[in-house]
């Protein structure tokens, strides 16, 4: 079997997509130049790295969500997954370069989508892991068909920009919050009840009732 080595050498937004998604362009390499491969299924699992870089100020704050204070940050900056995806890569020989897509969301529920949200500028240190199956042939054999060994695998960091810039693109000056549905009924009658037409106006009623609500409260306790 052909050993195969993968190198991520770029990484940016699809141009015409439904949904968000970034392309990861990926360099694979046959040790076997003349063995022709005739695909790869390849699957590839996409993980986040956070302690791979540092964090300003602003950061720290933002990212508390996912790792608690920034002292105990030594114990909880541990690798996430962001995705799992598959590709079909074409027939080749000794080597190709192939993308693999990476679907995007801007749901705050999930995780990696708070810590990108969370980042001001630098890079997103990523480790993607590949495996899959191998079809390939040889002048004594034939046609083989082969596992990828767990063991590969590519690390790369990814521009805060590319993500930030995509997701302006696709959902501009807004962001997308899943709420219970009891809760959702409770703004919602609260919306309605008071003749708010926005669910902006109607979130922004409620944040300086909360804030009129703990000044009473300070004022009362100091009297």
């Amino acid at each position: 079997m052909p050993e195969l080595s993968f190198q991520i050498q770029g990484v940016e937004a699809a141009p015409f997509s439904a949904t968000p998604q970034l392309n990861l362009r990926i360099l694979i390499k046959s040790s076997e130049p003349g063995t022709t491969i005739q695909n790869i299924l390849l699957q590839c699992q996409i993980q986040i790295e956070p302690a791979r870089r540092k964090y300003e100020g602003g950061e720290q704050s933002d990212l508390r969500d996912l790792f608690g204070e920034p002292e105990r940050w030594g114990q909880t900056l541990r690798p996430m997954l962001w995705t799992n995806t598959s590709s079909i890569v074409p027939a080749f020989h000794g080597e190709i370069v192939t993308e693999v897509a990476l679907p995007c969301t801007f749901d705050f529920t999930v995780a990696a989508t708070k810590y990108f949200h969370g980042l001001r500028n630098g890079d997103i240190p990523i480790c993607a892991l590949f495996s899959g199956t191998i079809f390939y042939a040889t002048e004594e054999a034939g046609w083989q068909v082969e596992k990828i060994p767990w063991n590969r695998e590519a690390s790369y960091r990814v521009p805060v920009r590319v993500w930030k810039e995509m997701m302006d693109r696709y959902y501009p000056n807004t962001a997308w919050l899943c709420l219970r549905r009891d809760v959702f009924e409770q703004v919602h009658q609260y919306k309605v009840s008071r003749g708010i037409p926005t669910w902006e106006q109607a979130f922004e009623s409620l944040l300086l009732s909360a804030e009129a609500s703990a000044f009473r409260s300070v004022v009362k306790t100091d009297a």
